[in-house]
């Protein structure tokens, strides 16, 4: 493989069409209601917890149940945006019969609109909107993860990761060079350079074994 087609096997999938060559499964359905009401769940505990933190941040001690009275509005938001993301971007998919990082940025559009809801205001809905969508659309088109662009399902880890340790291994002459003998690290030769030093120093003829592995380049 050379250098142009490694580069095309490890840069980012395209989420908003299949690779080239390749066939495009049939669409499944999303089950938009079971969608819905895992991530209401989700976002309504996330809601909780930082109505509990914004309780007991509070100068007026309410007690257990100031978190639903004095600060529950947070977790209505919280709900109502995870209710509107998931639903909004499941229904989208089905209608579109398509899984791509539109059906995000609907969803986090819709979503965003329900935090811009609060201020009562038509300007404020479109912009969290848009912001949330934007957001969305280019977190699941970078690959949905934080910690890197989409891995190719197809290409076998071992290979990748004995792929990348053959690109970034260093010579073993400039690491020679720079840290010297010792520590793991030998050249070629070294076991015939010890043994002449060692009879040299003290008179002793050492046998010559097999080289360390560090030496091998």
């Amino acid at each position: 493989m050379d250098q142009g087609d490694q580069f095309h096997a490890n840069r980012p999938h395209n989420r908003l069409a299949p690779p080239d060559g390749a066939e495009q499964e049939p669409y499944k359905p999303i089950d938009a209601v079971s969608e819905t009401v895992k991530t209401t769940a989700i976002m309504g505990g996330a809601g909780a917890i930082l109505s509990g933190v914004q309780n007991s941040l509070a100068r007026q001690n309410l007690g257990l149940m100031g978190i639903f009275t004095r600060t529950g509005g947070t977790i209505v938001t919280f709900a109502a945006i995870g209710a509107s993301y998931a639903f909004c971007s499941s229904a989208s998919a089905n209608l579109r019969e398509k899984k791509d990082s539109y059906n995000q940025a609907i969803g986090g559009f819709f979503g965003g609109a329900m935090l811009g809801l609060r201020a009562r205001s038509l300007p404020s809905m479109v912009g969290y909107g848009a912001g949330l969508a934007v957001l969305m659309f280019t977190y699941d088109y970078g690959g949905g993860q934080l910690n890197g662009y989409f891995k190719d399902p197809q290409v076998d880890e071992y290979e990748r990761h004995e792929q990348l340790r053959r690109n970034r291994r260093r010579p073993i002459q400039e690491t020679l060079a720079e840290m010297g003998e010792g520590r793991g690290v030998y050249g070629p030769g070294y076991e015939e350079r010890r043994a002449e030093r060692i009879k040299e120093r003290y008179g002793i003829d050492v046998p010559i074994g097999k080289q360390p592995a560090g030496g091998s380049s």
